[in-house]
């Protein structure tokens, strides 16, 4: 039940978050503080919960290897959409989430087997900061550049389906594999984050809220941070 009750909370945001951006009427500097709080929780929260314990366990080469490869992957990705597809209204913050999003939940159903409660809470919390403004921003990007509420909706309802399946299947086939490939898939995983954080969540909590997104950012990584104290 667990697994579940998880994948709607953190899943069900991408969802509640495409609703506010498209209904929603909050002002531009708070969402952008709201994203920029996300940014913060989720730039501590994958290095205490996906690359440090890579470091411990696969040491240092292997990890930087792989978090580069996520990174190189995911700045790829957000090239060809925002410069050769001619996609800037909405469409990287929907790749960066969608494209980071898979190995972090098949990343966070690794988590669910170790049974430690609060070290799931700690890494799906900073997911749930992060997925809630970055779909509402995109959403609303979405609609500007003419999208329609129905195929904004659809769009979001599909991200989350498929990060989703990627939670459950962390779960299940990863159960019995090797410690050095999970590190592997959390280092990507980390790497493709890092990499969202810089091109698409920053500078977009920036352009909304301003100076102040750096108040808001500090704040997401002290909440993610008190997450993982609590896990342990």
């Amino acid at each position: 039940m667990l697994i579940f009750a998880v994948i709607i909370v953190v899943s069900g945001a991408l969802i509640v978050g495409a609703l506010w951006g498209l209904y929603g009427h909050l002002p531009s500097w708070m969402e952008g503080n709201l994203l920029a709080i996300a940014g913060g929780a989720l730039m501590i929260s994958v290095v205490i919960e996906l690359v440090q314990p890579a470091v411990a366990g696969s040491g240092i080469w292997i990890t930087a290897a792989f978090t580069l490869m996520g990174a190189l992957v995911f700045a790829s990705v957000d090239y060809l959409i925002d410069e050769k597809m001619n996609s800037k209204g909405g469409g990287g913050l929907l790749a960066a989430i969608t494209l980071d999003g898979v190995p972090e939940n098949l990343a966070l159903g690794v988590s669910l087997l170790s049974g430690n409660v609060m070290q799931v809470a700690a890494l799906a919390g900073s997911i749930l900061l992060s997925n809630l403004p970055e779909a509402a921003g995109g959403a609303k990007e979405m609609r500007k550049n003419g999208y329609s509420h129905k195929k904004v909706l659809m769009l979001w309802v599909g991200a989350a389906v498929l990060l989703s399946l990627a939670a459950i299947l962390g779960k299940i086939l990863l159960k019995d594999v090797d410690k050095g490939v999970i590190s592997a898939i959390d280092c990507f995983a980390a790497g493709a984050v890092i990499a969202s954080l810089a091109t698409e969540v920053f500078p977009t909590a920036f352009k909304r809220g301003n100076h102040w997104a750096g108040i808001g950012a500090t704040i997401g990584l002290i909440l993610a941070l008190a997450l993982s104290q609590l896990s342990g």
